[in-house]
């Protein structure tokens, strides 16, 4: 891959010591990475873990710039972080999932950026929530600054899943069409939460048309103080970017139009019949009423529910599918019948 058309920002998920960060910036930068990350505030979940060496790492930061002509970034959670990576000339700053998710703590610190110039990158918050990742977006654009890219970093999940944070990629689709000039990065580290999945969700970035990745990268990452699992090698991060199949606009054939014109009509008939079936859902409402009957019938949803899964099932269609198909025409219907009560 020519990651020249991509923007890629590496590094450790941790500054830890002074040769661990210049080991590695090293590496990186022979890798033809022009941005060097590594966090020196770690907001961790419980007390008593490593949270990172603080302020003491800027200067572990400029000096691996200066070596190696790499520019740098790390997080910054509060304004005396970026006070002091301001003060210190680091070249991106980014916000975290957790700072991402409390919009006065993305306000604070866009205030303390005003007149600023410095380029901020914003994480998607820890839930699922276009409009608040867009919102932090908006805060930091308001305060002046013209450079902010999106970096997603898949959201935190109850569920048990192939994934350290499940991917829902239709979130950071919806923030790309909502706002197709904000570039968008793929963190698959954080998505992962295991390096050997790195290189998958990379490809499906490409295939989703991303602008680049957000990778942690660690020369020993068996001792890395943080993240282990999900920190790549250097020699790894190289393969993981030279097999990568970049995907091409021109090499669409003509035929796709037939199959998307296929689509738009299969898509209209189907918005056409769940028109037909409100309209009926309505006139089921207004039996209810004149029967004094509520107007959930818990007995009937489940049937309804099982039925429809089983019947996806037989059609190839995933059971969760199905699942949320459903219950989102069910809860249309029951708003269309409440309306008549109003």
């Amino acid at each position: 891959m020519d990651i020249s058309n991509h923007m890629v920002v590496a590094g450790p998920c941790a500054a830890e010591s002074r040769e661990q960060v210049l080991e590695t910036a090293q590496a990186v930068a022979a890798a033809g990475i022009k941005i060097f990350r590594a966090g020196l505030w770690k907001p961790r979940t419980k007390p008593g873990e490593f949270d990172g060496v603080g302020t003491a790492g800027l200067e572990w930061l400029s000096e691996a710039r200066s070596l190696y002509g790499l520019k740098i970034a790390t997080e910054v959670a509060s304004t005396e972080h970026l006070e002091a990576v301001l003060k210190a000339g680091v070249d991106y700053i980014w916000l975290g999932a957790r700072t991402v998710t409390n919009p006065f703590a993305v306000q604070t610190l866009a205030d303390a950026l005003k007149g600023v110039k410095v380029s901020v990158m914003v994480k998607n918050p820890i839930n699922p929530d276009v409009k608040l990742w867009l919102g932090a977006i908006e805060r930091i654009e308001n305060a002046g600054i013209e450079s902010v890219t999106a970096i997603h970093r898949g959201f935190s999940s109850y569920e048990q899943h192939t994934y350290r944070n499940n991917p829902l990629w239709s979130i950071p689709i919806e923030l790309k069409r909502k706002r197709p000039s904000i570039p968008l990065l793929c963190d698959p580290s954080h998505i992962s939460g295991r390096k050997e999945l790195v290189a998958p969700l990379c490809q499906q970035a490409l295939e989703l048309n991303y602008d680049g990745f957000f990778i942690e990268v660690h020369c020993h990452p068996e001792c890395a103080l943080t993240d282990a699992r999900q920190q790549v090698l250097p020699s790894e991060l190289v393969s993981i970017l030279s097999n990568l199949d970049v995907k091409s606009n021109k090499n669409l054939s003509q035929n796709v139009t037939f199959y998307r014109d296929k689509i738009d009509e299969i898509d209209r008939r189907i918005l056409e019949l769940l028109s037909e079936r409100m309209e009926i859902s309505q006139e089921i409402g207004k039996v209810k009423k004149q029967s004094n009957a509520p107007l959930f019938q818990g007995d009937r949803y489940n049937k309804m529910l099982e039925d429809r899964i089983e019947i996806g099932k037989k059609l190839g269609l995933s059971g969760k599918f199905v699942e949320q198909i459903v219950r989102k025409v069910h809860e249309e219907s029951l708003k269309k019948q409440l309306e008549l009560n109003e």
